[in-house]
Parts: C-alpha cells; structure tokens; sequence
C-alpha cells in the first residue's frame, strides 16, 4: 500500500484575473453507487468539509433525505447545509469516510476542512516547492 501521495500546486485566477497557486486536491467522491472524479481545496482554516450543492446531486444525494440540519459560519453562514458522508479515494490510499456539510450555496469549492480531512489525513505543504503531501493517520 502506498503510504503518501504527492501533488504540485494549481494555478488559479481569481475575481481580478490575479494568478496564484493553491493546493487543489484531486480525488475520487463516491456515493452509493455513484463516482466522480472532482477537485478540492485544502482549506486549513475551514472547520468542516463543505460540498457544493451541484457537486451532491451529481453524485445522487437526495437533498429532502438528508435531514441533518448544519450551521456554517462565515461567507457560507446565509446558506442551508445538511450533513452527508462520502467515500473519497486519493492516488492508490485506501477510501476513507469523510464527513461533509452539503451547502445549497453554488459558488462554493469543494473544501476540505479540520472535521474531518484533517483528521483523516497527514498533510505537508512544501510552498517553497509548490508541492504537497498527503499520507493517511498513523494509528497508534
């Protein structure tokens, strides 16, 4: 089993048509028997996972079934959200759980946040390199 993964920074463009480099995620979601290949932000400071509303219906969520009522915080604090766990596989990692806010907002990105990728997942970022890392936990 491969113990750790390692991609290089995004180019993005942002509002201004101003370049920067984020550490974009690529991966697999699936749900039940759906999958899809998507992309995400690492997102430090986010305290939760948030999955756009589009990205849940593609993948076959059923907006009505998920009954678990969130708050977001922040930009995303006007928005509905309702809990949904998703399989997510990373390069040749073994799938793991993770547990995501599924917001009606739309001009969200895929995020993962502290609850629980990065409880999840041991991430280094080499900036310096444009690079980042990412291992599965140790368990003791």
């Amino acid at each position: 089993m491969v113990d750790a993964v390692r991609f290089h920074y995004t180019t993005v463009r942002n509002a201004l048509s101003e370049t920067a480099v984020r550490p974009i995620l690529p991966l697999t979601l699936s749900y039940r028997d759906t999958r899809i290949e998507a992309q995400g932000l690492l997102d430090t400071g986010a305290d939760v996972n948030v999955l756009p509303y589009a990205l849940g219906l593609s993948l076959g969520g059923d907006w009505d079934q998920a009954r678990t009522g969130l708050r977001l915080s922040g930009n995303l604090a006007q928005y509905e959200a309702r809990g949904i766990l998703l399989n997510c596989i990373i390069g040749n990692l073994a799938p793991v759980q993770l547990a995501f806010a599924w917001t009606r907002a739309e001009n969200v990105p895929l995020l993962f946040g502290q609850v629980n990728f990065f409880a999840e997942f041991n991430v280094c970022f080499f900036r310096s390199t444009n690079s980042f890392e990412v291992r599965p936990k140790l368990i003791p």
